[in-house]
């Protein structure tokens, strides 16, 4: 609501021949968009200060690029705890978040793996390997490296089919384990629901 005394004090401000130049709801509409831009301002403040209370997961125990990934997938909009310890599970029995390993366990560079999986899922069928080294040399990243992989992972239309069932919260370990089987396509399931419910254990809300 405007009120009426700081009008006046505006056109004393302004001055008696620049209030008779310049009509009287021209200040009014002025000063309205005046507090309506200081509203705008003061509410996107109130929501970022909400967003940046929202609380995170983190994985006590954890190694650098274990935790680094939990952070990638919840900045990416994964926010499920049960979500995020199905992703972390699947990584892990694919690589061990070792981003350099080629199936069978040697540590060499993204050029020198031959056959088999590559990298932190183990991309294997030759698309999806050439298409690590493509994006790589597009963003000028090192395909061997953690950070070029995670932005590599989360492009792949195997990864885009699976995604909302990561972000559907509120669901068990079998509904997203499902999704990452969509998504990666293994021939051994191993200990992907095992390790899945030890990072249960191991994500906590900092």
């Amino acid at each position: 609501m405007i009120n009426f005394l700081t009008i006046a004090s505006a056109v004393g401000v302004l001055g008696l021949t620049n209030v008779a130049a310049t009509p009287l709801s021209d200040i009014l509409d002025e000063m309205e968009a005046d507090n309506t831009t200081e509203e705008l301002v003061q509410e996107i403040q109130e929501q970022e200060i909400v967003a940046d209370k929202e609380p995170r997961w983190v994985c006590e125990g954890c190694n650098e690029n274990e935790r680094v990934t939990l952070a990638f997938f919840q900045d990416y909009g994964i926010t499920d705890k049960y979500a995020l310890a199905t992703l972390m599970g699947n990584i892990r029995q694919e690589s061990m978040f070792v981003t350099n390993i080629c199936e069978g366990g040697a540590r060499v560079i993204y050029h020198h793996c031959h056959s088999g999986g590559y990298g932190l899922i183990q991309w294997t069928t030759s698309g999806r390997y050439r298409g690590l080294g493509h994006h790589a040399r597009q963003i000028g990243g090192d395909p061997s490296s953690l950070k070029t992989q995670l932005s590599y992972l989360v492009t792949e239309r195997e990864w885009k089919a699976a995604e909302p069932k990561f972000k559907n919260p509120g669901q068990p370990i079998g509904y997203y384990m499902q999704g990452a089987y969509r998504w990666l396509g293994w021939g051994i399931h191993g200990n992907r629901t095992h390790y899945s419910n030890q990072y249960v254990n191991h994500l906590t809300q900092g």
